[in-house]
């Protein structure tokens, strides 16, 4: 009989994750974003991953650069990585490779839109897969999808800037056929012992969306947050209600393409701020913070959270698990929101959802997306969210542990000594099934 894997163990994983996004294009009023360099971590790595280890964290969301392992086409300098990896390793920790948390190599035309986009990032996980398959099996192919393709498609925020509901039809599909070539080109390296992490934004809708300007727009947006994951698990039949939206980006023979090849995940990931996951329907008003999104957020708190959770896991059928979630404001305030979201997991766990897993993000904060767009100094865009405070000093910048950090590592020693939760048996993986089919 086959080992159970990691996450069916029937333990709560507790994890934390390091901010990766990566957009290294430039042009003019916009500067490239690489959180890494921004944080310190290419030179702090090893330190980084010591601290996340330290708090008691089992599990670590982590990306990788693609932009700097592939710096030309057909070029690989994987230094810093073969670094990083191992540090990660010997620090104890288990990885969950984020492949693609956004960003494309500055070589390829056109980006997530490049016709030839899926066959690069597959030969990326393959590549990687190749290098690191031996000692690294849990794999998030891409991040986000809905918000690359809103971001890079609908709002025209980030390249290659397609705007409006064809634009992020277009971005989406290319995403999915990059994401199962990825995962195929993975499984096939790794074999069984790879574990794929699907990660999406938890994105919900309140307000006046009877409207008559909201109607239409309001049913495209609340099914098109699980565009792509529908895509790449073969969900997209005949009877989809975005089928017609996709007519122009797939074809027909595409459609039974994405349902032969599906993917499935092993885990089905929720990223969730209560702060900005529930978006807001009102005539007349508009978001004025910044980012292109047309609407303002509500906080829905733990009620949030357990509908996403609860959503996710029944659309796909897989345990599920916290992949992202925190609130940028005071230690209390984080305080409160890791104390009040870990016992919604650990109540919804008893009650029989299977949640196999929490992610706070990030480890140590982070500096907002709107510094691409300014020339001002990184630290007017810091954002408080993480167990250790970003501190400028001469010798850069420092780690600072808050007592979110303390109570973190509380919650890990009480986790560590509760005894295990059986999965209910509608929601064990089916460890015979194959990661692709």
């Amino acid at each position: 009989m086959t080992a159970p894997r990691w996450f069916e163990d029937g333990r709560l994983h507790l994890g934390l994750g390091i901010e990766d996004t990566f957009v290294p294009q430039e042009r003019p009023g916009e500067r490239a974003i690489d959180e890494y360099a921004l944080t310190e971590h290419y030179e702090r790595y090893r330190d980084d991953f010591a601290l996340a280890a330290g708090v008691g964290a089992e599990v670590l969301r982590w990306g990788v650069p693609w932009y700097r392992i592939a710096p030309e086409p057909g070029r690989w300098d994987w230094d810093w990585t073969d670094r990083a990896v191992d540090a990660l390793l010997d620090a104890g920790l288990r990885p969950i490779i984020d492949l693609l948390h956004y960003g494309t190599p500055l070589w390829l035309e056109g980006q997530f839109a490049a016709a030839d986009y899926p066959q690069h990032v597959a030969e990326f996980a393959d590549r990687f897969g190749e290098r690191y398959g031996d000692r690294v099996v849990d794999y998030t192919p891409v991040n986000e999808p809905v918000i690359h393709a809103l971001f890079s498609g609908e709002y025209g925020y980030w390249p290659p800037y397609r705007t409006g509901a064809a634009g992020f039809a277009a971005i989406a599909a290319n995403l999915a056929r990059g994401f199962v070539l990825s995962q195929e080109a993975l499984a096939a390296r790794i074999g069984d012992r790879a574990t794929f992490v699907h990660v999406d934004a938890a994105m919900s809708f309140t307000g006046d969306d009877t409207a008559p300007e909201h109607r239409d727009e309001a049913q495209r947006v609340r099914h098109q947050v699980h565009l792509v994951e529908d895509l790449v698990t073969g969900g997209v039949d005949a009877s989809h209600p975005l089928r017609h939206r996709l007519a122009g980006a797939v074809s027909d023979d595409e459609f039974d393409w994405f349902r032969s090849h599906a993917v499935r995940p092993d885990v089905m990931g929720v990223n969730y701020y209560p702060r900005h996951s529930t978006e807001l329907f009102e005539p007349g008003v508009h978001h004025g913070g910044g980012f292109a999104d047309p609407r303002p957020s509500i906080d829905r708190g733990t009620d949030g959270l357990r509908e996403a959770l609860a959503a996710f896991a029944a659309r796909y059928d897989a345990p599920v698990m916290v992949t992202e979630t925190c609130v940028t404001g005071t230690v209390a305030e984080r305080i409160g929101w890791l104390d009040d979201s870990l016992s919604l997991v650990e109540r919804m766990r008893a009650e029989g959802t299977p949640v196999v897993g929490y992610v706070w993000w990030p480890l140590f904060d982070m500096y907002e997306w709107t510094w691409r767009h300014t020339d001002r100094p990184r630290a007017d865009h810091l954002l408080t969210m993480g167990l250790y405070d970003l501190a400028e000093s001469p010798e850069g910048l420092l780690r600072v542990q808050n007592p979110v950090a303390e109570r973190y590592r509380r919650h890990a020693r009480r986790l560590s000594s509760l005894p295990d939760v059986a999965l209910p048996d509608s929601a064990q993986p089916d460890t015979a099934r194959p990661t692709t089919h």
